[in-house]
């Protein structure tokens, strides 16, 4: 079972949000869509649930036309639960009411049977009996997906569903999520702008900007092979400075990398490194440090130099501190290496 993006368009007036985007979520997995704020991941996502109609390409389910332009199936009648920001409870019903409220083609007995198992899927069967107000945040977006998941929908969309949520919860709300997302074998596609949520939760992650696809791939692919300094930017707090071709190796302001590409002597380069891929050491005339600071099992150190910032993560200072002039070297796994302003 898959649902499939092929070609799909859409704008807002004048302002073009999807362009040509193709993309196939599969059962059983967690697609995430990662991008910023405009990037077009909560449209595609209002596509898929007819909430907008479909202006330009398809959107398959199982092989199965759900929409295409001028006709598709009204929100009701996809087999689609969505969970949003807001988890939008009845306040007057109780968490097993809420739970249930989708399943009044059910008799009584398999309602509560139903509403019983979906709310254990995420550790909230003692609270059937409790309303919203009394719950945290967290648990009343945990109610959100459990009334989603209970009419078992072939496919769930959510939209930014940690987002109101407390950071200090946020981490196990999402492991409860994950697995009950993948318990219920359906597909299940999660918009965030979070590279960190998207990590811990997908299966796959489809990278938007600008209304494309920059990239898509299990989260070690788009982690190991970023296709361009955007999507390496994304992720491990990565940094991009500038750098230039110099005798077959890349010159930055903070050191110099080793590199096996073509590019023409003087070509100017992106380089994105991630703190974790730096090291540094003490050099005449290098960066200037200017701050340090302790992160609990490591240390940030900035150094700054022709008005760019390096962030080097490292678990030893080796005597360096605040005034010092460093250089860097730079690890390959966590360096990535792209085109700039001409081709290198």
């Amino acid at each position: 079972m898959s649902l499939l993006f092929q070609g799909v368009s859409h704008r807002f007036g004048d302002s073009r949000v999807l362009r040509d985007v193709s993309l196939e979520a599969r059962a059983g997995e967690i697609t995430c869509l990662l991008g910023a704020s405009g990037s077009g991941k909560s449209t595609l996502l209002r596509l898929a649930a007819g909430l907008e109609p479909l202006q330009a390409g398809r959107i398959l389910l199982d092989g199965e036309t759900l929409a295409e332009p001028g006709k598709g199936l009204p929100p009701e009648r996809r087999p689609v639960g969505l969970v949003f920001q807001d988890h939008v409870l009845f306040p007057h019903k109780t968490v097993r009411e809420n739970v249930e409220f989708g399943l009044r083609h059910l008799t009584g007995a398999k309602r509560r049977e139903v509403s019983r198992s979906s709310l254990r899927s995420v550790s909230l069967n003692a609270f059937a009996d409790r309303y919203p107000d009394t719950l945290s945040g967290g648990q009343q977006q945990r109610v959100a997906l459990a009334r989603a998941l209970a009419p078992a929908p072939r496919v769930m969309l959510l939209d930014e569903p940690f987002a109101n949520v407390d950071v200090t919860l946020r981490r196990a709300l999402r492991e409860d999520a994950r697995q009950a997302l993948r318990a219920s074998g359906a597909i299940a596609v999660v918009v965030t702008h979070d590279p960190d949520e998207a990590l811990e939760l997908a299966d796959r992650i489809a990278i938007l900007g600008d209304g494309r696809i920059l990239q898509a791939g299990t989260p070690a692919e788009v982690w190991q092979t970023p296709a361009q300094a955007l999507v390496a930017s994304l992720f491990g707090q990565a940094q991009r400075l500038s750098g230039t071709v110099t005798n077959g190796a890349v010159t930055t302001q903070f050191g110099v990398l080793p590199w096996q590409g073509a590019g023409a002597e003087g070509a100017a380069c992106d380089v994105v490194t991630r703190p974790s891929a730096v090291r540094l050491r003490k050099a005449p005339q290098g960066a200037v440090v200017r701050d340090v600071r302790f992160l609990g099992d490591r240390y940030l150190v900035l150094a700054s130099a022709a008005g760019e910032t390096l962030r080097a993560s490292v678990a030893d200072l080796a005597g360096i501190s605040v005034g010092d002039r460093v250089a860097a070297t730079f690890d390959a796994r966590g360096t990535f290496i792209y085109p700039a302003t001409a081709p290198c």
